[in-house]
């Protein structure tokens, strides 16, 4: 039996950066390795730190033959994007599926939001731990632009961490419940090791190389002490860059030396807005209901 029984899904769960809160990747190797893998994981405790010519506006329905998307859901003038669940790259649908949702899908509607005129604002309902990197720098940045052309406010229901709560930090104001969670300003990767499971399975693997540091490090070979601080370095550098992007959506609110010094931890209702990670406490219907109210919707 070969440990990747599912390659694909492993290559884009293991040996990759995602902006993911820990608790919630502890859950997915536990869950999903085993099936993925094709072998029991064991989690350790470690340093914390589409296509291009797809329109998805011509989509459709394989059995219907409509159309998938036809533009943002909205209130009166109001539109209601849903980021929630895992957040990946690619993904030719809007909204959450399977417990997914696609910064295509994302990206989609927050260009209808700044090309209709009569979309005068946008809420942007969140409840997401996070996901992955890939993707979601340029959509926290389209977003950025929208929260300069027009009102944004990002709603969490309950929580926004990691990915998730850079989106959010995009908009001109978060609103976190009493018991939400954001922040997880940080970035987080997993090795697997599987040269044990092989010795043990009768397996003698020899990597050919062609190329010093190609693949490096392999999943039949232990991470060296240069290979580890070599990643390690790569993740804090992009946990830099996640706090500058923050500093600089929210400036004034939260500073580049404040998000950093936040280690990536998560903060629950007003500890969140002491710190200037999200504006305000309240219900989400009732900052909801707020927001109509100011836009005139």
């Amino acid at each position: 039996m070969m440990p990747y029984a599912m390659p694909e899904v492993a290559a884009r769960l293991f040996n990759t950066p995602l902006m993911l809160h820990e608790g919630k990747a502890n859950i997915i190797a536990r869950a999903f390795g085993p099936r993925v893998l094709g072998n029991e994981v064991n989690v350790r405790a470690s340093p914390e730190m589409g296509v291009l010519t797809q329109d998805m506006r011509e989509l459709r329905d394989g059995w219907t033959g409509e159309k998938t998307y036809n533009g943002p859901k909205t209130v009166g003038s109001v539109a209601v994007i849903e980021a929630e669940g895992s957040l990946v790259n690619k993904g030719a649908w809007v909204g959450k599926s399977s417990g997914v949702t696609s910064y295509e899908g994302l990206n989609i509607q927050i260009a209808d939001c700044l090309e209709r005129d009569d979309i005068k604002g946008a809420v942007f309902e969140i409840d997401s731990f996070g996901g992955e990197v890939d993707g979601c720098f340029n959509c926290a940045e389209d977003l950025y632009l929208l929260s300069q052309k027009k009102p944004t406010i990002a709603i969490l229901t309950d929580h926004a961490c990691s990915a998730a709560y850079l989106i959010a930090s995009a908009c001109r104001q978060i609103v976190i419940p009493s018991t939400g969670y954001a922040g997880s300003i940080g970035v987080i990767s997993m090795h697997v090791d599987a040269s044990e499971w092989a010795k043990k399975q009768g397996l003698s693997v020899t990597i050919l190389r062609a190329g010093e540091r190609k693949a490096r490090p392999g999943m039949f070979e232990a991470m060296s002490d240069e290979e580890y601080s070599t990643a390690i370095e790569d993740l804090e550098s992009m946990r830099v860059l996640f706090a500058e992007t923050v500093a600089r959506y929210r400036s004034g609110r939260i500073s580049l030396d404040a998000a950093l010094a936040t280690e990536a931890d998560t903060f629950r209702g007003q500890k969140a807005v002491d710190l200037g990670i999200v504006d305000a406490v309240a219900r989400p219907k009732d900052a909801f209901n707020a927001f109509l109210a100011a836009i005139g919707a």
